[in-house]
C-alpha cells in the first residue's frame, strides 16, 4: 500500500513538473524579447560607462599635459640665472620634453572611440607614457650640483 501511494505521488510529480516546464511558443517568444530588452539596456549602460570613462580620462590628461607645460615654463624662468653652458643643455632638453607633451596632448585628442577593448590598451600604452614623461620632468628639476 505504502508503494502504491510513493509511485501514485511520484508520478503526479512529473506530470506536474512537464506540465509547468513547457512553454506555449508565444510564451518563448515573450521571454526572448525580454532577454533581448534586458541585454540592450545592459549594453547602453556599458557604453554609457565607456564613454564617460574616456571622457574623464581625456579631462585628467589635459589637465596633466597643462600641468607640464607650466613646470616648463616655471624651469624656463628658473634657469636664466645659470651658466650659458648648462643652460643651453637645460633647453635642450626643456624642447625635447616639450615636444613629447605636444605629441602626448595630440595623441590624445586624435584617439578616436573603437571600443572597450582597444581603449583599454590605448589607456594602458598612454598612461605609461605619460608617467614616463612625468619621470623625465622630475628629473629634469632635480639640480645635480657637484
Amino acid at each position: 500500500m505504502k508503494n502504491s501511494i510513493l509511485v501514485l505521488a511520484a508520478c503526479n510529480f512529473i506530470v506536474g513538473a512537464m506540465i509547468t516546464g513547457c512553454n506555449t511558443p508565444s510564451q518563448k517568444v515573450e521571454n526572448a524579447q525580454a532577454n533581448v530588452v534586458a541585454a540592450n539596456n545592459d549594453l547602453d549602460q556599458a557604453n554609457r560607462e565607456y564613454l564617460a570613462d574616456v571622457a574623464s580620462y581625456r579631462k585628467e590628461t589635459a589637465e596633466r599635459i597643462a600641468a607640464n607645460e607650466e613646470s616648463i615654463k616655471e624651469f624656463n624662468a628658473r634657469i636664466e640665472h645659470d651658466k650659458k653652458s648648462v643652460k643651453a643643455d637645460y633647453k635642450k632638453r626643456i624642447a625635447d620634453l616639450q615636444q613629447k607633451n605636444n605629441e602626448m596632448k595630440l595623441k590624445m585628442d586624435n584617439y578616436k572611440e573603437e571600443g572597450k577593448d582597444k581603449w583599454t590598451i590605448f589607456k594602458a600604452e598612454f598612461t605609461h607614457d605619460m608617467d614616463e614623461m612625468g619621470k623625465a620632468f622630475k628629473d629634469l628639476t632635480v639640480k645635480n650640483v657637484k
